[in-house]
C-alpha cells in the first residue's frame, strides 16, 4: 500500500518558468498566468440544426447556453468532446463552447481543436453534413488561450468572473478544475483578466502533462487512441445515456464491461534523457523486461503512456535509441476518482 502512495502524485501547483518575462521577476503581483495556445484554433458551427448535427458526431452532450438575464450578454458554457471513427477511436479532440446570438433563435457553437488538424475536421463534418442546415468555417477572430492561477492559493484570492461576448470568453475548462480556465478573446490574456501576466507555453505544459491531461494529436493519435484508455470519461468528455453518434457501439460496451486494463498515465523521467529525447511508441518496459506499455507524448521530463494499470507499481525504463536505459515512474493525478487510485 505504501508503494501505491508513492505512485500517487502530489498536488501539483502551477509553478512560473524562469523565463517568463525577461528582465523582471515572472511571479511579481500576478495572480494569474495566460498562456496563449498557437497549437489550438476554432472552428464555427451554426445554423437550424447545428446541434443534431454534432450530437451524431460527439461522444458527449451539447454545451446549451442557458437563457439571458435581462439586458445581459447570453451566458455562454463549455464542454469537452471527442469526435470517433466508425471503430470507436478517437479522431479528434475538442472543446465546445455554446453561444446564443442576439440576433436570432441560432445556436452557434466554437469547436477548439488541434491547429494542425482544422482542415480534416472540416472535412469529417462536410462528409457527414448531407442536407443539414449547417455552416461550417474557421473562425480566426478569436484566439485560444489556457489561464492558470500562479498558485493554489492565489486562486482563492481572486477568482475569475465568467464573461461572454463577440469579442471576449473566459470560461472554466470543462476537463478538470487542475486546468482552469479558457479564454477566447481578439485582445492580449494579460489586457483581459486583470491581475495576470504572460505565461510560457513550456509551463503550460508541463502542468498539463503532470495533470494527465491529454490534449492534441501528438496525445491521442487520430484512428489509434481509444476514448476511455484516453480518460474520457474522467474528463467530463463522455455521456453513456445519449442518442447514438459514431463509434458509440465500442465505447458503450467498454463502459458497460466495466473494465478498462489500461490508461493514459502521466511520467515522470528519473534518469537524464538522451540528446534525441524518447521517441513516441517507445516500449515501456519492468525490472524484469516485461512490456507494461508504451510512451506517447511529453515534453522535458515529463510525459503521458498508455499503462497496463495493473503493471505501473515496480520500477519502470525505455530503452533509448543511443541504446540508453532510462527509468520513469507512473503517477496518479489526485484529481482522478478513487476508482481509478
Amino acid at each position: 500500500m505504501g508503494h501505491r502512495k508513492a505512485l500517487k502524485s502530489a498536488h501539483v501547483s502551477f509553478t512560473p518558468h524562469a523565463h517568463t518575462l525577461p528582465g523582471g521577476d515572472p511571479t511579481a503581483g500576478a495572480t494569474w498566468a495566460c498562456f496563449r495556445l498557437d497549437g489550438r484554433t476554432l472552428l464555427r458551427v451554426r445554423g437550424p440544426d447545428a446541434a443534431p448535427f454534432l450530437l451524431g458526431l460527439l461522444t458527449n452532450e451539447l454545451p446549451l447556453p442557458g437563457p439571458a438575464a435581462w439586458g445581459a450578454p447570453p451566458p455562454a458554457c463549455a464542454g469537452y468532446a471527442h469526435f470517433l471513427n466508425v471503430q470507436g477511436r478517437t479522431l479528434y479532440d475538442v472543446i465546445l463552447y455554446g453561444l446564443q446570438e442576439h440576433s436570432e433563435e441560432v445556436s452557434v457553437f466554437l469547436l477548439e481543436c488541434d491547429s494542425s488538424v482544422q482542415g480534416a475536421l472540416q472535412k469529417h463534418l462536410a462528409l457527414y453534413r448531407i442536407r443539414r442546415k449547417v455552416t461550417v468555417e474557421p473562425h480566426p477572430e478569436l484566439r485560444v488561450w489556457a489561464v492558470l492561477p500562479s498558485s493554489p492559493e492565489a486562486c482563492g484570492n481572486t477568482p475569475l468572473q465568467q464573461s461572454a461576448g463577440a469579442a471576449v470568453i473566459l470560461i472554466r475548462d470543462p476537463r478538470t478544475a487542475c486546468m482552469g480556465w479558457r479564454l477566447l478573446t481578439q485582445d492580449e490574456g494579460p489586457a483581459v483578466v486583470s491581475g495576470s501576466r504572460l505565461g510560457d507555453l513550456w509551463d503550460y505544459h508541463q502542468h498539463r502533462y503532470l495533470q494527465g491531461v491529454p490534449e492534441g494529436v501528438g496525445d491521442l493519435p487520430p484512428g489509434v487512441a481509444l476514448p476511455l484508455e484516453s480518460n474520457l470519461a474522467f474528463m467530463n468528455g463522455v455521456s453513456f445515456t445519449k442518442g447514438c453518434y459514431i463509434g458509440q457501439e465500442l465505447t458503450a460496451r467498454t463502459h458497460h464491461m466495466g473494465v478498462i486494463r489500461k490508461r493514459l498515465f502521466p511520467v515522470r523521467f528519473l534518469d537524464p534523457l538522451p540528446a534525441s529525447g524518447i521517441t513516441p511508441g517507445a516500449t515501456v518496459l519492468t525490472a524484469s523486461g516485461q512490456t507494461v506499455g508504451k510512451f506517447r507524448a511529453g515534453q522535458g521530463n515529463v510525459g503521458l503512456a498508455l499503462l497496463w494499470s495493473e503493471k505501473i507499481k515496480g520500477p519502470l525504463h525505455i530503452r533509448a535509441s543511443e541504446g540508453a536505459q532510462v527509468a520513469l515512474a507512473a503517477l496518479v493525478p489526485d484529481w482522478w476518482p478513487p476508482v481509478s487510485k
